[in-house]
């Protein structure tokens, strides 16, 4: 074998199947279409159908293999409904990507809105949907890798979990829980099934999406608000990052280049979580 051919083969990954969910959302459908690029089948589950079904006909449209499906992350049956649909589509999943998450006005302090009246039922669902969710979904196609004793997972996490941001308490409580849950399961799965079984986590670091615009952003000038500019000065690559960095990480962490590689958590992040701000 060639030393080329050697250094393709590290990250050949055409051919196994991919569930990612959230994957309709901006860093998500990025991430999907970049596993459906390397040549993986991808079903994408988004909590609107129509909006996994539009990334679906996108990768089917450049000659990938994909499914859209409306679910949402916390209902355990929709879960195993949307996993008997999967399989039987496109075959035993292979790869899990926990992409889905989000915060919520409702559970964010502002001027107008205290720490203490924070909406109780903001707070839950951001818990639920960036922690329970996560858990949740390894639970269902986590099985079927426990089973095969191989495959990956995935976890978006972010920059929250590495240390608190301001004004975001559930958000913050939520990522970081889902750091050290994916330490967690990477021990168990290695552990208790097989050591082929891998669980890692992306960290993302400021990217601007629907989620955090009303944050980073000015609606009315279009300029970035105080909070965004502070996030500036202290990125050292200077600026926001970019749906389509994520895609070489997810990459790498899910291909034979990163086979001893598990329970680790990789910022992408342009500098942030080096930078002490002096």
């Amino acid at each position: 074998m060639s030393d080329e051919i050697y250094a393709q083969s590290l990250f050949t990954i055409k051919g196994q199947t991919a569930v990612i969910t959230g994957g309709s959302g901006g860093l998500g459908r990025a991430m999907a279409q970049g596993l459906a690029q390397a040549g993986v089948k991808v079903a994408i589950i988004s909590q609107h159908e129509e909006k996994a079904r539009r990334v679906a006909d996108e990768i089917i449209a450049r000659g990938g293999e994909a499914l859209g499906i409306g679910c949402d992350v916390v209902e355990q049956d929709a879960l195993l409904t949307a996993y008997e649909h999967i399989t039987a589509a496109l075959g035993p999943v292979d790869i899990l990507v926990n992409g889905a998450g989000g915060n919520q006005a409702g559970a964010t302090t502002s001027p107008d809105l205290s720490f203490f009246d924070l909406d109780n039922a903001a707070i839950d669902r951001v818990f639920a949907l960036n922690f329970s969710g996560t858990l949740k979904c390894s639970q269902v196609f986590g099985r079927v890798m426990a089973e095969r004793k191989q495959g990956c997972i995935v976890n978006i996490a972010s920059m929250n979990s590495l240390r608190p941001l301001t004004r975001i308490p559930a958000y913050s409580a939520a990522k970081a829980a889902v750091t050290n849950f994916t330490q967690w399961l990477a021990v168990h799965m290695a552990q208790e099934y097989s050591p082929q079984i891998r669980v890692n986590a992306i960290a993302p670091g400021f990217f601007l999406t629907d989620q955090n615009r009303f944050l980073l952003t000015d609606a009315q000038s279009g300029g970035y608000t105080a909070r965004g500019e502070t996030i500036l000065a202290h990125t050292p690559m200077q600026r926001l990052g970019e749906a389509e960095d994520l895609v070489g990480t997810l990459l790498w962490l899910v291909s034979p280049a990163a086979r001893f590689v598990t329970g680790i958590v990789v910022p992408v992040d342009g500098g942030f979580s080096a930078f002490s701000g002096v």
